[in-house]
């Protein structure tokens, strides 16, 4: 889907690579709008309408429709064109199955386009991940530790695919470039990255307000904003 796939993963339990490889291609033969052959491309093209779809492509659009009404509208499985397009939800529910596969794999991380999913293990040896800095490629804006019950940190924004978000049409008096975000599962880390990129500040302070999550932000002016929970990620930077 664009992107790349990475594990860390101790020796011995190396033979989990190719079940995960099989999740991970699943849902690219699925899913992709890079290939034609894909459901999601033919229903993209008009070829083959939602109804007549497997009932993994139909429970996939109706979770994201329900991200959707839980953020206002400002995550949506659909283009500004009307293009069906689940690839804003398409890879935390993937990086969450490779998560079922590796559940007793003892220490791991796994890591599809900078969104992370680690093992309470892995939490336990306090490792820390760079957050991009979307001015400058290469460089680090800060590292952050997944703790306690939060395993998985999801960022949006334009450090890696370029400006690729469709923002909301309300205006809104702050625009960020990049959002990261830290919860307790990946879809809820990835969905509400993303509708913070679309909806602007106002959107930032619903999220905060509604869900348990851990936020850091970076506005056009190169601005920083931090829930408390990411306010150590500042003196990083």
């Amino acid at each position: 889907m664009g992107t790349v796939a990475s594990l860390d993963l101790e020796e011995e339990f190396r033979a989990l690579l190719l079940p995960i490889r099989a999740v991970l291609d699943r849902w690219e033969s699925i899913f992709s709008l890079y290939r034609p052959e894909t459901e999601l491309s033919q229903v993209a093209s008009g070829r083959l309408a939602l109804a007549q779809t497997s009932p993994i492509v139909r429970e996939v659009y109706a979770t994201a429709l329900e991200w959707s009404a839980r953020t206002d509208g400002a995550f949506t499985p659909h283009r500004p064109d009307g293009v069906l397009d689940l690839n804003g939800i398409v890879k935390a529910l993937a990086i969450s199955d490779v998560g079922v596969i590796l559940e007793r794999a003892g220490r791991w991380s796994v890591n599809v386009g900078g969104d992370i999913l680690a093992s309470a293990r892995a939490l336990d040896d306090d490792e820390r991940i760079g957050i991009a800095d979307p001015f400058a490629r290469g460089a680090l804006l800060a590292t952050v530790s997944l703790t306690g019950s939060r395993r998985a940190l999801a960022t949006s924004g334009s450090a890696e695919r370029g400006d690729h978000i469709w923002r909301g049409g309300a205006s809104t008096a702050i625009e960020f470039v990049q959002a990261t975000v830290i919860a307790d599962d990946i879809v809820t880390a990835d969905v509400l990255a993303t509708a913070i990129i679309a909806g602007g500040g106002e959107q930032l302070d619903r999220i905060t307000a509604r869900f348990d999550v851990d936020v850091l932000t970076v506005d056009r002016a190169g601005n920083l904003r931090a829930t408390p929970g990411l306010s150590r990620a500042l003196r990083t930077r």
